[in-house]
């Protein structure tokens, strides 16, 4: 939780007597050093610190006691101003140019899983996935929502759980491998692995068409083999 708090732009310490506010409730300096087991001078860094990035606030008795805001209004708020930085950089930063038509090494599992999740909401008229159940069922909304959109989605898995209106073909895709392909445009391949992942990433026409081809031959054995 301590490092998922440093998320949203809490430092460890910071991190660590948030969680005590909110386990103990209102403390003063002295009780939430006491609590957490950091020396007096970092505790009350640390106060301030929650105070001014609107975690805490400062209740004003004898002695200055502090309350934590809860959970959901904190990230809630961080999320807001998030937002509005967001549409402030797209707005005012220079755009690219145009999209490398190049071969993009994309590593981390989470920056594999945040392109994936970014390509099939971008996408305007297919997708194309071959992912282990294990993954496919992270990106539930978003398939959803394009077959809410009348998007066409074809599904090469163990199983569907219930997306209703996909294409589904059933087969055993090794632990995390992945194949998508978007508007037979943009094509993500590789795999995640623990935090060690590698894909390769492309608009390249050639690659696409090679995919295409290759996950066609895919359905194609698999509709053979199912009506044997």
């Amino acid at each position: 939780m301590v490092e998922q708090l440093m998320m949203f732009g809490l430092t460890r310490q910071e991190a660590t007597i948030y969680i005590a506010l909110l386990s103990e409730g209102t403390l003063s300096g002295y009780e939430t050093a006491k609590v957490t087991g950091i020396s007096r001078s970092n505790t009350y860094n640390a106060l301030a610190g929650l105070v001014e990035k609107g975690a805490a606030y400062i209740i004003e008795e004898n002695a200055a006691k502090y309350t934590p805001v809860a959970v959901k209004e904190f990230c809630d708020n961080k999320l807001f101003a998030l937002q509005n930085i967001e549409d402030e950089l797209v707005k005012n930063l220079p755009k690219e140019k145009e999209e490398t038509q190049g071969y993009i090494t994309i590593k981390g599992d989470h920056h594999i899983l945040d392109k994936m999740r970014n390509m099939l909401v971008g996408a305007k008229s297919r997708v194309y996935i071959s992912v282990s159940q294990a993954i496919l069922i992270q990106f539930e909304q978003e398939l959803k929502q394009l077959l809410d959109h009348e998007i066409k989605v074809v599904v090469l898995s163990e199983e569907s759980f219930g997306l209703e209106g996909a294409i589904f073909y059933h087969k055993k895709v090794p632990a995390g491998q992945i194949r998508l392909i978007v508007d037979s445009v943009n094509v993500l391949t590789g795999e995640i692995r623990n935090e060690d992942g590698t894909c390769l990433y492309s608009k390249n026409k050639n690659l696409v068409d090679v995919f295409k081809e290759m996950l066609k031959n895919e359905i194609k054995l698999i509709s053979m083999t199912s009506t044997t």
